[in-house]
């Protein structure tokens, strides 16, 4: 097993999302590592809460699980045209935290949703969203995985060659942003 650790982050909750087979897809291209899921069911951001009681610790674990990790590989299907309610209330609380966990983080984000786009707006906001964090989010061609229902075969891999080619080049982006540092 190599000594790299990878937190993987869905921003869907639903335990058969395609972005949690997406995931599973980016996990078995990447190869040996250490993989963490960390869990974006986290209470609602509310800062008369977060005055009378602190940060949650279900917050402060999955900044924990950032801090440790190398990388993160997130996967997120769009809602209504932007980011899914989870994941950007999970920016939101990481925000609160004592550190910036995300800083100088190498971040790989993907979509897949059944529309026919594969979630292309609900990823451009997921981007814009880690700007304040100061992610190092891996550039390059946007991998939106479109007709998500139709995408993965019975073993959970990706059908399409050019989605598999694009997930695996992201990979090796990830992994070179590692190795930077």
């Amino acid at each position: 097993m190599s000594d790299s650790t990878i937190l993987l982050l869905s921003g869907s909750l639903r335990k058969g999302s395609y972005n949690r087979m997406l995931l599973a897809e980016a996990k078995r291209v990447y190869g040996d590592a250490t993989f963490l899921e960390g869990d974006l069911k986290l209470p609602l951001y509310d800062g008369d809460d977060e005055e009378a009681n602190g940060v949650p610790g279900a917050v402060t674990t999955l900044a924990d699980q950032i801090a440790q990790a190398d990388a993160v590989i997130l996967s997120s299907p769009e809602y209504n045209k932007g980011i899914t309610g989870v994941l950007k209330n999970a920016l939101d609380w990481l925000s609160r935290t004592k550190t910036n966990p995300l800083a100088d983080k190498p971040v790989l984000v993907m979509s897949a949703n059944m529309g026919r786009t594969g979630g292309e707006s609900g990823q451009l906001m997921t981007r814009t969203c880690l700007v304040p964090h100061q992610a190092r989010v891996i550039p390059g061609p946007l991998l939106t995985i479109a007709q998500a229902h139709e995408a993965f075969d019975d073993d959970g891999h990706l059908k399409n060659e050019m989605s598999q080619k694009m997930l695996s080049g992201l990979i090796d982006r990830l992994k070179k942003e590692i190795a930077l540092g």
